[in-house]
């Protein structure tokens, strides 16, 4: 960890623990200003020394509660060596910043930039420079095929192999290494910042493809996208970013696998609208409301899968469950397809309608509701039955469904009901 992500660490300890401070102060403001409310000018002098005892009151507070933490990790951060690693280096450092950029990742992009992942491609657990020199000492073993995997929410690329198995699966093989290893793909992971906009996101990942495509060190005759949660819109947002700036890398793009990828979006970023909504109509809860409506930008997207700027940009982000979705086209040269599970056997039970993969339903994956419809074609679907959310990272019946898909004519048994799509 360097001496820079730990005082920022320390700073940013420092304000949550301040926060029940900040939150007793705005509710006990709230709750006297309905009380002087009632007693108007005749309460205004004991009111002006109220607000000055009580806002130098719960500065002390604030203060005391946020020093230890900051002053903690300043003291430490000039105890350790120059050339020490960066955080997102190691495997516990990248998954625990993984998390934080999910949760925060827009206020650390402002505030804590030091704290704040960028886009990249990682291999190895390192960053990879994606220029021609910098791919061909990454990559010696490049071929033609390149497959890029992007993940979900407050995941990282060490997701797709280290989040929960299926125990019948009797093996940690990613995605990526058994396409490498039966058909020749090249597995390329992205890491990204899950707290921005899924759009924000998608540019980006689109300049970088577009870096890959110019610098791989042989001609890419194909490209694949998979994505998994977030990553689905993550890869649709950037598809279309990349042939609206008519980058040469969409026109490799031959497939496209959305796994449990929240398209029309997922219940419970709705479910949180609704209560921040909800506390923001009293003065004495707003505080509540402040707090609830802190979460990303990212997650937020989720709340009807937002890819494109238009989705968002001029909106209130949280006014309550209106849907500013446009619908964005598919490339023409691809072919796209999605994974959708249920925590049931069966996707037509009440219980599995309701709970999905636990976080996203069933067509909100598969991108068919009552009022808007992703264009997947019927035999280009697939549910599974029995799986969470986060095994359809490293699951047997999803690699066999995607290699199917790639191999083309091969029939898969999980799947065999999994084309029925009906609307929510």
């Amino acid at each position: 960890m360097r001496s820079t992500e730990l005082r920022e660490i320390g700073r940013l300890a420092g304000d949550v623990v301040a926060g029940p401070g900040t939150l007793a102060r705005d509710v006990h403001r709230a709750v006297a200003g309905r009380t002087f409310g009632v007693l108007g000018v005749l309460g205004a002098p004991v009111r002006v020394a109220h607000d000055a005892i009580a806002n130098a009151a719960y500065a002390s507070v604030r203060a005391g509660l946020g020093l230890l933490p900051r002053a903690g990790a300043a003291r430490l951060a000039r105890e350790l060596p120059a050339g020490a690693r960066p955080l997102a280096a190691s495997l516990g450092g990248s998954l625990a910043l993984g998390a934080l950029n999910g949760a925060v990742g827009d206020r650390l992009f402002r505030d804590r930039r030091d704290l704040a992942l960028d886009l990249v491609v990682r291999r190895g657990g390192r960053d990879v420079v994606t220029d021609s020199a910098g791919l061909a000492q990454a990559f010696p073993d490049a071929t033609p095929k390149v497959a890029v995997f992007v993940h979900g929410l407050c995941e990282t690329d060490e997701s797709w192999r280290l989040l929960p198995l299926a125990a019948e699966s009797g093996s940690r093989r990613s995605y990526g290494s058994r396409l490498r290893a039966e058909l020749g793909y090249t597995p390329l992971y992205v890491r990204y910042n899950t707290g921005l906009h899924i759009s924000e996101n998608g540019r980006r990942l689109s300049e970088v493809l577009e870096h890959v495509v110019h610098g791989w060190p042989v001609e890419i005759d194909e490209l694949i996208l998979v994505g998994h949660s977030m990553g689905g819109l993550v890869a649709r947002s950037a598809c279309h970013y990349g042939e609206e700036g008519a980058h040469e890398w969409t026109r490799q793009v031959r497939h496209v696998f959305c796994l449990g990828a929240p398209h029309l979006g997922a219940p419970l970023e709705r479910a949180a609208n609704l209560a921040g909504w909800s506390l923001a109509r009293l003065p004495e809860t707003r505080p509540f409301a402040d707090v609830v409506n802190g979460r990303s930008a990212g997650i937020k997207d989720l709340r009807f899968g937002s890819c494109v700027e238009d989705d968002w940009c001029d909106c209130d982000p949280d006014e309550l469950l209106r849907d500013h979705c446009c619908e964005v086209p598919f490339l023409s040269t691809a072919a796209y397809y999605f994974v959708g599970a249920t925590l049931t056997r069966d996707v037509d039970s009440p219980f599995g309608r309701i709970v999905g993969d636990l976080l996203v339903q069933f067509p909100s994956a598969s991108g068919n509701g009552r009022g808007r419809r992703i264009p997947f074609e019927i035999d280009n679907g697939c549910h599974l039955g029995g799986l969470n959310h986060f095994q359809l990272l490293n699951h047997p019946a999803v690699y066999e469904q995607l290699h199917a898909w790639l191999t083309r004519g091969a029939t898969v048994a999980p799947c065999g009901d999994a084309v029925r799509i009906e609307g929510a």
